[in-house]
């Protein structure tokens, strides 16, 4: 895979109720991208480069944003449960990784690249299959009001 391109921004999303359901993003993501108002971003599993999921943005009248149809498919291939943690990278013109942290607080893997003998594929390991090999702790730092959003940007 290529060298990631440069992060504009990121954050947490910590799932709440029904991880399958329309979901809002921290309203600093929304005015970071307030002037452009995406109507769709371009989300991937952030080990994975080959694959993209077309999300559509919505907006409400108060600028509120919002992952909505598109959503559900990369929710259900992903596995995603209330609790997961995910960190979303921007990296401009609608692009975003996802690392998807399960109750545990580890890393879930959903694509492995692997260097094949027979030609250099890269193969694809289903999520239904794989389990956390990597244990990455995230540490929580705070809650907002609302208690779903985690900014990064915390002196630790």
């Amino acid at each position: 895979m290529d060298v990631e391109p440069d992060v504009l921004f990121e954050f947490v999303l910590v799932l709440k109720g029904d991880p399958r359901g329309i979901q809002r993003l921290p309203d600093s993501f929304a005015e970071y991208v307030g002037g452009v108002r995406p109507r769709k971003m371009h989300l991937r599993e952030a080990s994975c480069g080959y694959y993209r999921w077309i999300v559509d943005a919505i907006y409400d009248a108060r600028g509120k944003m919002y992952l909505n149809i598109g959503w559900e498919k990369f929710a259900r291939h992903h596995s995603l449960e209330a609790g997961f943690i995910l960190l979303f990278s921007y990296f401009g013109n609608r692009d975003m990784s996802v690392k998807v942290f399960d109750e545990r607080r580890c890393r879930r893997d959903y694509h492995v690249d692997r260097d094949d003998r027979r030609g250099g594929r890269l193969s694809v390991v289903s999520s239904q299959r794989i389990r956390a090999r990597r244990f990455l702790p995230v540490r929580l730092i705070g809650r907002t009001n609302k208690g779903t959003i985690l900014p990064l940007d915390f002196p630790v």
